[in-house]
């Protein structure tokens, strides 16, 4: 395992926290709006945070999005614990191991940046997102 990061979502203000937490914590800030990523997403969705990143001396220290317009969102759960994966092996392995009588929101899968990732809920009701990337071709 390379890290594990906590990350946080928001409801349309995820670049004014993210801001601010560089702010607090130093280093850079890295953010992608829906507008920016391959896919459909509505339009009300555009100028909303899709991946926001604060990094420090090449370390992340935060990570962060935006929901969709309309999602549940209940401030004070919206969070998830990132696993940065040093294998596809082991990020297999840590998410069927943690998927033990959890609930499975987004299976294992490529994603569009290159990473192997799946999202899934604890048997605790933690938040857990698993994420290898691949390496360059």
């Amino acid at each position: 395992m390379k890290a594990i990061v906590t990350y946080l979502n928001f409801n349309g203000n995820c670049r004014e926290a993210m801001k601010f937490y560089q702010r607090c914590l130093g280093g850079e800030l890295s953010i992608m709006p829906f507008s920016e990523a391959p896919g459909d997403f509505p339009k009300e969705a555009k100028d909303r945070v899709m991946h926001a990143r604060v990094t420090k001396d090449g370390t992340t220290l935060l990570m962060a999005s935006d929901t969709m317009p309309g999602s549940n969102f209940v401030q004070g759960t919206n969070f998830s614990i990132s696993i940065d994966c040093q294998s596809a092996e082991e990020t297999d392995r840590l998410f069927n191991a943690f998927s033990e009588n959890g609930k499975i929101t987004m299976p294992l899968q490529d994603a569009f940046w290159g990473a192997r990732f799946g999202i899934l809920r604890d048997q605790f009701g933690i938040n857990w997102m698993f994420n290898f990337e691949k390496p360059k071709q």
